[in-house]
């Protein structure tokens, strides 16, 4: 019998509460959930590629991948989530308990690696980017690896749009996570969110890096839209909802929406010349092992979100 994976028993019992199920489904998450397809089916491989979904919650995106033909297996430290997992799976895809730090799955064994939860709950910066390691060690070489990760402006956004900045205590709490990323609801009151961390964009950016994962891109999710007026009857018009997902295409590549999404999608690889890559225990990077003489390594000059390459590592012209 697989050991239950160590999590927070505070994030594990708001899970339990069942609402992963149909968040996606509901309301401004469908952007998300859209918007989150949209480029997946732009960033991965060709079915039947082989996808590891990591943290994969009730297989809301497991059952749509296991749908357009991709091989799935999604872990999840939560057994409610794989339990749910299952059901939604109808033998599609397969479902089992496990931690995104300490991935059971083979060396190389996937085509792609999606984390579209893990980042959320790991407050510690080391168990994040060994998650993201981890990631890459089970992607093949070339790989894709899709990280989530929530903004840090996220509760600064619906405080004010749904007027949660009003009620007692939270915007001495939306300051704290502005300030350190770290966001707690100790009451753990039902309109908030539970223990998670949020991410800016420089910081994703250099821990993707640090796992040693070749960074692309980092993309908003929602952009400014995640609470437009009107979104929800917008979205389930076809052609509205195809000019929401063109217009926020158009404008991903501008920094400035990127801090002005809900949520972030980190899109890297998995670079043959990354698995030498040592790493110490808060994910700094020792030596490059294996790394060639003379091949340039990629660093995200995050700022202008562009890859830029390193001339201290670079050969001659």
């Amino acid at each position: 019998m697989t050991a239950e994976p160590e999590v927070d028993p505070v994030i594990v019992a708001y899970y339990n509460e069942g609402r992963e199920r149909g968040r996606l489904a509901a309301g401004p998450s469908q952007l998300e959930r859209l918007r989150t397809q949209a480029l997946l089916s732009r960033f991965l491989p060709a079915p039947p590629a082989r996808v590891l979904d990591v943290g994969g919650a009730a297989g809301v995106y497991a059952a749509w991948l296991a749908g357009r033909g991709y091989q799935v297996h999604l872990v999840d430290p939560v057994p409610l989530h794989v339990e749910q997992a299952r059901e939604a799976a109808a033998g599609s895809f397969t479902a089992a308990l496990g931690d995104a730090r300490e991935l059971a799955e083979a060396d190389a064994s996937h085509d792609a690696v999606l984390l579209l939860g893990p980042l959320y709950h790991l407050l510690e910066r080391a168990d994040r980017v060994r998650a993201l390691a981890q990631a890459r060690r089970v992607a093949r070489p070339g790989g894709v690896v899709v990280a989530a990760a929530i903004s840090r402006y996220a509760s600064f956004m619906d405080g004010f749009y749904r007027e949660f900045v009003d009620r007692p205590g939270f915007a001495a709490g939306m300051a704290d996570t502005m300030r350190t990323g770290r966001h707690l609801n100790p009451r753990r009151e039902q309109y908030m969110f539970t223990t998670a961390y949020f991410h800016d964009r420089d910081g994703l950016a250099a821990e993707v890096t640090d796992a040693g994962l070749s960074l692309e891109a980092i993309m908003p999710v929602e952009g400014p839209l995640a609470w437009a007026p009107g979104l929800e009857g917008r979205l389930a018009e076809p052609a509205q909802r195809q000019l929401i997902l063109d217009s926020l295409a158009a404008i991903e590549h501008d920094p400035a929406i990127t801090g002005a999404s809900s949520h972030l999608l980190a899109i890297a690889r998995a670079s043959p010349l990354a698995r030498g890559l040592a790493l110490d225990g808060q994910g700094q990077e020792v030596g490059h092992g294996e790394q060639p003489e003379g091949v340039a390594l990629q660093r995200p000059d995050a700022a202008a979100g562009l890859i830029v390459v390193d001339a201290r590592t670079a050969g001659p012209e």
